[in-house]
């Protein structure tokens, strides 16, 4: 629903604002969709590794998403306000993009931990008691203290909810300047990155399905950083790769690791 959502607004701005615009909101919407489905495997990770029930996911999924909206319309407007004072930060951002793409190809995946260990556990520890036990999909509960007074503890769940907004500020870093890329018109990227965001909650409970299935598809979201970074640092040079061409790279890097995975998984090669 929300991807039809995006066509119809890209559709759109075809109509009343013209082809350009109407380009640079689908391109922002590619990157920021296909970065997400890397940020869904790290949600997928979190709930295996903390013992997440199915049921309470939903709840976590919910506010993260809002959280994340929030925190991105941030990062955008800071961002925004310090490429326009200084615009050679561009090539910084394409860099890092760079970096982060390689890295991504060598990273092993992420090692079951132990609740007690997290650093969301002991942030919210920080500020707040928490319980020792999950209780329900509540993230706040009344217990009786130490001298027998009524108090708010916190739980499990919401160290879990801590966590993944803590793993979406991170990959802000990432997909925000990957956006600039394509433009900087912050209305076009805060909506490009809205749409992408507002339709975690329905993938990541699809991708969850096929998480096994999809063992190359970090490859084809570590390409997308790469050309995006790339697509910044030439700039620096004077030269400029196209928007629709940065479309077609996106959707050939996001299509060849989704069949290389499918083929992959089907065959029992992988």
């Amino acid at each position: 629903m929300w991807i039809i959502v995006a066509l119809v607004v890209d559709f759109c701005l075809y109509l009343f604002a013209g082809q350009d615009i109407a380009l640079d909101f689908l391109g922002g919407y590619l990157i920021e969709l296909s970065l997400s489905v890397d940020n869904l495997f790290v949600f997928l990770s979190i709930f295996t590794s903390f013992g997440v029930q199915e049921q309470y996911r939903h709840r976590v999924l919910h506010y993260g998403i809002i959280g994340a909206a929030v925190l991105r319309l941030v990062f955008i407007l800071l961002g925004v306000t310090i490429v326009s004072r200084f615009e050679w930060i561009l090539y910084v951002f394409g860099v890092i993009l760079v970096c982060n793409g390689g890295k991504m190809l060598y990273t092993r995946e992420v090692k079951e931990k132990s609740i007690e260990s997290s650093f969301g556990m002991r942030l919210v520890r920080r500020f707040i008691p928490i319980t020792e036990n999950f209780c329900g999909d509540c993230f706040f509960v009344l217990k009786e203290g130490k001298r027998g007074k009524k108090c708010r503890y916190a739980t499990p769940l919401f160290a879990v909810l801590v966590v993944v907004e803590l793993s979406d500020i991170l990959f802000a870093i990432d997909s925000v300047p990957a956006v600039f890329s394509v433009t900087t018109d912050p209305v076009i990227v805060y909506t490009s990155n809205l749409l992408a965001i507002l339709g975690l909650r329905q993938m990541y409970f699809g991708l969850e399905k096929l998480a096994k299935r999809f063992v190359y598809m970090k490859f084809g979201i570590a390409a997308v950083l790469i050309f995006t970074g790339i697509k910044l640092t030439v700039a620096m040079f004077d030269r400029t790769i196209s928007t629709g061409a940065s479309i077609g790279v996106i959707l050939v890097a996001l299509s060849a690791s989704m069949a290389a995975s499918l083929f992959a998984t089907k065959k029992g090669s992988a």
